[in-house]
């Protein structure tokens, strides 16, 4: 089996879809305009024209996108002599908009905890800033003051979808990998609770971030929800390799049943793979497995060429061989096998007959055989198999079942899953 390389989430380093922040309020142009006519002002709130000529000529520069000369303008108007309260908030408010504007997102900052606690300012509106300014400091790869602005923007109300993303990536780009396991799992469960399939993206922010926490365990879980939702041959790789990495995992007992799952999602694409699997069959009895196996390489190219050509061509020849012989003796076989009350030589039979392609007849022996009680060293080896009987026949309740009867730690329990996800993903 090739290796594949280790999964890295596609989004990471990419800009969030979230657009330019072009305008996101400007102030009246009346300064001189008494607030009484404003609702929610105090009566009597006016700017003098020593503070509103500068104010509205920095207004003018915004306009034109002069962002750094309004700035300067509206210095000149904060440096007047005995401001009153209201000149204070409109000078700030002005100065929040064209700092933000400017890039100047500290003296923006700055300006906009003036102005939210001056109580002057509607909620939606010190929202829509909050909104930017979480925004801002993404794009700008400060991640930490990105995370705090973000954390802020929901608890003030905000339930921008748009907002949840940010935060999760500003979390997994600032290293934060426990905060973005938590946030992206609980939006992923969330989203499969509701019916919906889970974004891909997100799935592999989950995947990726376990890995940076050397999670394998939730790294694993990961990718099976990325084969659930998003069978690809990258993932199945990634997945079938690191199942077999898992500590205690049985590689030599259940080798074929290994190939017989690569098999089944696409991944026996190799020539190495499609012989070894062959002669895997031949040696545990398996003639119809191994010609099946033979005649797909085949059919694909994978053999009967180069330089092995010739060893091909024998163990083509040999397979054929052992299914004509087989074949002759297989009914006898069954009937000795289900007199003689031995669940093993029915179990050879009945991996015998799915190799032919024949499930019925290897379901009705293997429940036979596990109904026995006694004689098997490995029973959920043979549940494994039954799990992908039941799924070649179409009952999945059976297969399903079947595998939650498998307790063992060696492997076939975690075969036993991948074979369901990989007959779901199918659908």
């Amino acid at each position: 089996m090739t290796r594949t390389r280790i999964f890295k989430a596609a989004l990471l380093g990419t800009a969030l879809a979230f657009g330019s922040f072009a305008a996101v309020m400007a102030p009246a142009d009346a300064f001189a305009q008494k607030a009484k006519e404003e609702k929610g002002k105090p009566a009597g709130d006016t700017v003098r024209p020593e503070v509103g000529k500068p104010l509205t000529e920095a207004q003018d520069l915004m306009k034109a996108k002069k962002f750094k000369e309004a700035v300067a303008k509206i210095r000149e108007a904060d440096s007047v002599a005995d401001k009153t309260p209201f000149e204070d908030f409109m000078v700030e408010q002005m100065r929040l908009v064209a700092a933000y504007q400017a890039g100047d997102t500290p003296t923006a900052e700055k300006a906009f905890e003036t102005v939210a606690a001056s109580g002057r300012m509607q909620a939606s509106q010190l929202l829509t800033f909050t909104q930017a300014f979480a925004q801002q400091y993404y794009q700008q790869k400060n991640f930490s003051k990105a995370v705090a602005w973000t954390q802020r923007y929901f608890k003030d109300g905000g339930n921008d979808a748009n907002m949840r993303t940010l935060l999760i990536q500003s979390y997994y780009l600032n290293k934060d990998y426990a905060n973005t396991i938590k946030e992206v799992s609980a939006k992923i469960s969330a989203v499969e609770k509701s019916g919906h399939k889970p974004d891909e993206k997100d799935l592999q922010l989950l995947a990726a971030s376990n890995n940076e926490s050397n999670n394998e365990a939730g790294y694993v879980v990961a990718l099976e929800k990325l084969v659930q939702y998003y069978p690809s041959k990258n993932y199945w790789t990634d997945l079938v390799l690191r199942t077999q990495r898992k500590p205690g995992f049985n590689r030599d007992r259940l080798g074929l049943d290994v190939y017989r799952l690569m098999n089944n999602i696409g991944m026996l694409d190799t020539t190495s793979d499609i012989m070894e699997m062959a002669q895997l069959s031949l040696q545990a009895g398996n003639p119809g497995e191994a010609q099946m196996i033979i005649d797909k390489g085949y059919a694909t190219g994978l053999l009967g060429q180069g330089k092995e050509a010739e060893r091909h061509k024998r163990l083509k020849e040999l397979a054929a061989k052992n299914v004509a012989e087989d074949k002759k003796t297989l009914a006898q076989t069954e009937q000795q096998a289900v007199a003689g009350g031995n669940p093993g030589p029915m179990l050879r039979v009945a991996e015998a007959y799915a190799g032919y392609g024949q499930y019925d007849k290897a379901i009705s022996l293997t429940e036979q055989a596990l109904a026995k009680g006694t004689g098997l060293k490995t029973p959920d080896d043979s549940r494994l198999r039954l799990v992908t009987y039941y799924l070649a026949t179409g009952q999945k309740a059976k297969a399903e079942a079947t595998a939650k009867q498998i307790k063992a730690t060696d492997g076939s329990a975690d075969l036993a899953r991948l074979n369901l996800l990989a007959a779901a993903a199918k659908k």
